[in-house]
């Protein structure tokens, strides 16, 4: 399930960088500036998930097991 749930979070960063790149080329700045900065926002969550601490743990497969 987290697995699912972190590659939706992808995508959803995808598209939100995807539309942000739109937005901005049609002359917005606010809306798609905040888009990126919820983007990274999601990125630095699916990395929190992910990557290991000092033991060589991830978070995500601690609560697999």
């Amino acid at each position: 399930m987290l697995a699912t749930v972190l590659s939706l979070l992808m995508l959803a960063m995808l598209v939100l960088v995807a539309g942000a790149a739109y937005l901005w080329r049609r002359g917005e700045r606010k809306r798609p500036t905040l888009m990126v900065l919820l983007a990274l926002v999601a990125l630095v969550n699916v990395a929190i998930w992910t990557l290991p601490d000092k033991s060589g743990v991830a978070p995500a497969s601690a609560v697999l097991r």
